[in-house]
């Protein structure tokens, strides 16, 4: 399981460093902002995940692997781009992809921690959602997990599976974290091709009393 969690952690590092990379070429940023949006893209998420359990220094920063990853998943989004005249939809499956990487991983690394289930669940999403989060910040965007399409949520089913598997004392394995996967990506799809959301602020406030 160490090689498979590893596997599933530097292909959620590749597929979040190509939405990063995309984003940037999208606002035009020049070679080493692509390069600064890619790895933190790709590693943000699992960097807080390291951090809140104490496992430092964290796996981005303790050998080559992530970074060069990073590097050169940013290097072939630069290559790519000629053929990626609409950017909008590849950073958005790239997006969801890692999504559900990092949540299925980071819920798995929480509970080889001993951490409880329902924590774990949390940390998953969060894993899921850090990279997104700070790479939307650093381009001045409104992070998209606070608002429109299913985002958090997508997360958190996927990390649910795994806790569903942990509670049910089934041995950690590959098909239950690959359906984690695949069930936060197409939630996170669905959302985006038929607008899911929870509902805004704006939206309650139609239905709540008004006041005299």
């Amino acid at each position: 399981m160490g090689a498979v969690f590893h596997t599933l952690d530097l292909a959620g590092t590749a597929v979040f460093a190509i939405s990063g990379a995309a984003i940037g070429m999208r606002y035009r940023l020049d070679v080493f902002g692509i390069g600064v949006l890619a790895f933190v893209a790709g590693n943000a998420g699992g960097m807080l995940r390291d951090v809140m359990l104490g496992a430092t220094p964290p796996a981005a920063l303790s050998g080559w692997q992530h970074v060069t990853v990073s590097l050169v998943a940013g290097v072939l989004t630069l290559l790519w781009h000629p053929r990626l005249e609409r950017l909008r939809t590849p950073i958005l499956l790239f997006d969801a992809a890692g999504l559900g990487l990092f949540a299925v991983s980071g819920t798995e690394k929480a509970l080889a921690f001993g951490l409880d289930p329902l924590v774990a669940a949390i940390l998953g999403m969060l894993s899921g959602i850090g990279g997104g989060m700070l790479r939307d910040v650093l381009v001045n965007e409104i992070p998209t997990v606070l608002h429109g399409d299913l985002y958090a949520v997508a997360a958190l089913a996927g990390a649910a599976v795994v806790v569903a598997g942990h509670v049910l004392d089934l041995p950690p394995t590959v098909p239950t974290m690959i359906s984690g996967a695949v069930l936060c990506f197409a939630i996170r799809l669905l959302s985006i091709r038929r607008g899911w959301s929870l509902p805004t602020a704006s939206g309650l406030e139609r239905h709540l009393p008004r006041q005299p």
